[in-house]
């Protein structure tokens, strides 16, 4: 539940509610707002009854969160997160741009897409080190040397950095090296990874699974707030249905949904959800314009040489098209790149 308290209520005054809420078994959060100061009670809802918090003459006002996913909702914060990868902020006014290739191939292929991609205004470089493939033979990824590389390619640009975690095993060695941890789609769902990354407080960028709904993403995404972390990012990155023009149906819904019931910021990734090149423009146009906070796409500067996904990423010349035809749907929407 949400306990608003009254404008005259001072922080030692919200301690003393904060301890009460513990002592009942609940887990307390402390939400200060620029007119009052609002706190949060989590746990069993009979608890929370017993509880008469609105007995207290500092409280003005009890309100039970009726969603499943409490503290990733609106109802607990009504305004927009800013989640900040290293020195880029994802979410409010911004709309970021995070681009670079499917995996991490050599030094030459990353450091040329990067210096590529950062000249055409991307503001966050993608790589992928450990690659979840759905045939055993193809490329895996080169593991820690590509989370090397990807160090070495944000030292020399400037750019952070994300890529995907896989593994509870991997968590420790993709948290020294890169500045933003990755969930996947295959991933969405495995909770011990969730808890993992929520223990580490990195940012971490969500991905909505092939086949999940909007409230089991927002749940997924519960977990790791509730692990101590609040630096989620959801992505919307296309959905598994009977279409088989495209790699997957890109599912812009649920950009305006998830926009609506939480306050995280969410990208599209239009690379996964089309799977067609041509298609990657048009719809992070769409993007823009239906509320995202960014997008995230894959480019290769050679895509017919590359050892995963060339067929859906964006040549060199394309990727600096995108950005021209990116910018004044940007500009529409009441963002700045």
């Amino acid at each position: 539940m949400i306990i608003v308290l009254k404008p005259q209520a001072t922080e030692q005054d919200a301690n003393v509610l904060l301890n009460q809420i513990e002592q009942c078994g609940l887990k307390p959060i402390y939400m200060p707002g620029v007119e009052r100061i609002v706190l949060g009670a989590l746990g069993d809802e009979r608890v929370l009854q017993q509880c008469h918090f609105e007995a207290n003459p500092l409280v003005e006002e009890v309100k039970p969160i009726l969603t499943k996913y409490k503290r990733v909702s609106r109802d607990v914060q009504p305004h927009d997160s800013v989640v900040h990868i290293g020195n880029v902020p994802v979410g409010g006014q911004h709309f970021v741009v995070m681009a670079g290739p499917c995996s991490v191939e050599s030094e030459s292929q990353l450091l040329s897409v990067a210096e590529r991609v950062k000249t055409h205004g991307a503001r966050v470089l993608r790589g992928g080190a450990f690659k979840p493939r759905t045939s055993p033979y193809d490329f895996q990824g080169m593991g820690v040397e590509g989370l090397k590389l990807l160090k070495q390619a944000s030292d020399l640009t400037g750019m952070p950095t994300v890529s995907e975690v896989m593994e509870i095993s991997q968590v420790d060695a993709v948290c020294e090296y890169i500045d933003c941890l990755q969930i996947g789609a295959r991933n969405m769902q495995n909770y011990g990874l969730l808890k993992a990354v929520g223990e580490t407080g990195k940012p971490v960028l969500l991905k909505r699974g092939l086949s999940a709904t909007i409230e089991e993403c927002l749940l997924a995404a519960e977990y790791i707030v509730d692990a101590g972390n609040p630096n989620v990012i959801l992505c919307e990155r296309g959905i598994r249905t009977y279409e088989t023009a495209t790699r997957n149906t890109l599912d812009l819904n649920a950009v305006a949904l998830m926009k609506q019931r939480s306050h995280l910021p969410v990208l599209v990734d239009p690379s996964h959800g089309t799977g067609v090149r041509e298609l990657v423009t048009p719809l992070s146009r769409a993007a823009a314009a239906v509320g995202a906070d960014g997008i995230i796409v894959e480019s290769h500067l050679n895509p017919s040489e590359a050892l995963s996904d060339g067929h859906q990423a964006l040549t060199g010349d394309m990727f600096a098209q995108l950005m021209q035809e990116l910018t004044p749907f940007v500009q529409a929407a009441g963002r700045k790149l």
